[in-house]
């Protein structure tokens, strides 16, 4: 046998060529010792018929085997048969018990559990009538005693064997099943990775969709609030200029259009470069507020207030910018549309939350009646409330004809680090 044959390869080579080989050896041995154990003629010639039978039931068996599974019918006549032919060829020599004793391998393979010690206890009586000194039967009452207690010992023997070996075996199962089990969650473990693979890949795909998106409504949102807001107040003092026959005041708006033109420039590059607004670069968020009020009652020629309660705390960068874009485009919405007379701007600290209220007496309207934003034409309301969901805040907005608006925008409090 190859000296990489596995554990259960060896021992189906014996169960192969191991009853050839025993039968072979108590063939010889029967052959020695026939004249010294006085076999007759007749014993002689049906030992040789019970070996030519051995021989006929192996070979059948050897044919047989490879395609049955364990413990099946055939094994059991197999084991039968053997049994039975042993046991006979022990009755004309007792050396045959050579061979009998092949009963004791293989019956956790070929009989069931409840037939196992019925196999046993058949082979343990041929091996102790073998033994016993007088061959089979037992000629007198010290062989009978030799041969009760040669039984005794084998079935003993080949219970505790037995069961040995059958845990041995049901361990063997136990393990074989484990390890067809882990390979079956192997294999599903590489599926699920697969498959988790192919989720990761698609999640960010989607990620960067969603920034590609929401980096797109940022640079609208900021243009927004810079270019077009810059360019509606450029066109204002403009028109101003041209209305005005007074140079002084002409050359005033000129330069407050000059002005604008160049802060817009600026809010513009800050906006792609994702930068604070200008107005939060030297001051906090109440002086930017209060600054934005003042210059946009300047521009408009409507008197606004700017008013802060609570304590004021510094703010991390990106809720300070959110409020004072919502704020200028608040006033923004104010001097377009409003036709206010005089205009409010309170800034609130309220332990976890920040409040900006945004007010005016001008013409009001019904916020129900607004059509939903499709993106197009500026942001207003929507946008406002688009940046404060941002950095999960909400925008309210309470208005009705002819009593003024009020715009309402409510943001966690984030610390600056």
């Amino acid at each position: 046998m190859s000296g990489g044959m596995t554990v259960e390869q060896r021992w189906q080579a014996f169960f192969r060529y191991g009853p050839f080989t025993l039968l072979g050896i108590a063939v010889l041995m029967a052959v020695l010792s026939a004249d010294l154990i006085g076999m007759t003629g007749g014993e002689k010639y049906a030992a040789a018929a019970l070996v030519a039978v051995a021989c006929a039931l192996q070979l059948w068996w050897d044919r047989t085997a490879p395609g049955l599974a364990p413990r099946t019918p055939a094994g059991q006549v197999y084991y039968l048969l053997r049994t039975l032919t042993a046991f006979a060829l022990c009755w004309v020599n007792p050396f045959f018990s050579i061979y009998a004793i092949m009963g004791y391998f293989d019956v956790g393979e070929l009989l069931p559990k409840r037939l196992f010690r019925v196999g046993l206890l058949c082979t343990a009586v041929t091996m102790a009538g073998s033994q016993s000194g007088s061959g089979m039967p037992p000629a007198s009452p010290a062989n009978w005693a030799a041969f009760g207690a040669l039984f005794v010992l084998h079935f003993s023997l080949a219970l505790l064997f037995g069961n040995i070996s059958a845990r041995e075996a049901e361990r063997t199962e136990r393990q074989t099943e484990t390890i067809s089990e882990l390979e079956r969650a192997n294999t599903r473990l590489e599926e699920a990775l697969a498959e988790n693979a192919a989720l990761q890949a698609q999640l960010l795909l989607q990620a960067r969709e969603a920034g590609v998106a929401d980096e797109r409504r940022r640079l609208a949102a900021e243009i927004h609030d810079t270019l077009a807001q810059g360019l509606t107040g450029i066109i204002a003092q403009l028109q101003a200029h041209t209305s005005t026959a007074d140079p002084v005041r002409a050359r005033d708006h000129l330069d407050r259009a000059a002005a604008l033109a160049r802060h817009s420039l600026g809010e513009a590059r800050r906006s792609v470069h994702n930068l604070v607004p200008a107005a939060l670069e030297h001051d906090d968020l109440p002086g930017a507020l209060k600054k934005t009020a003042a210059g946009w009652a300047e521009r408009t020629g409507v008197r606004a207030e700017f008013t802060v309660t609570g304590t004021v705390e510094p703010l991390h960068d990106e809720v300070g910018a959110t409020l004072l874009r919502i704020a200028e485009e608040a006033l923004a919405n104010a001097a377009r549309h409003a036709d206010a007379a005089r205009a409010g701007v309170t800034l609130s600290y309220m332990g976890d939350e920040i409040t900006l209220d945004i007010r005016d007496d001008g013409r009001g309207f019904d916020p129900a009646a607004l059509p939903p934003h499709s993106g197009r034409g500026g942001f207003g309301l929507g946008g406002m409330r688009a940046r404060a969901e941002r950095i999960a805040g909400t925008v309210e907005v309470e208005s009705e004809p002819g009593l003024g608006t009020a715009v309402s925008a409510r943001v966690p409090l984030v610390r600056r680090a």
